[in-house]
């Protein structure tokens, strides 16, 4: 099971991010998980600390969750 549920992670973005909820939907914190993944993959530096053995999709989620991502809506 990956931590934070999607639960948690949902209500610590759209709290700490303002009026409009920027996570909506699981589809939109997947993208933006795999999306920030691929980013790390292809090296660039990750925002958090993390430990060396941390895989780049539990970093994406980490910076999720620490405000360190911001979702952009494409309209």
């Amino acid at each position: 099971m990956i931590h934070p549920s999607f639960n948690e992670l949902k209500e610590d973005v759209n709290n700490t991010r303002g009026e409009s909820p920027e996570l909506k939907s699981r589809y939109t914190i997947v993208m933006a998980a795999a999306k920030r993944a691929r980013q790390i993959n292809d090296g660039s530096m990750p925002q958090v600390e993390f430990d060396p053995k941390d895989k780049n999709l539990s970093i994406a989620v980490k910076e999720l969750k620490e405000g360190k991502l911001h979702l952009v809506d494409e309209d």
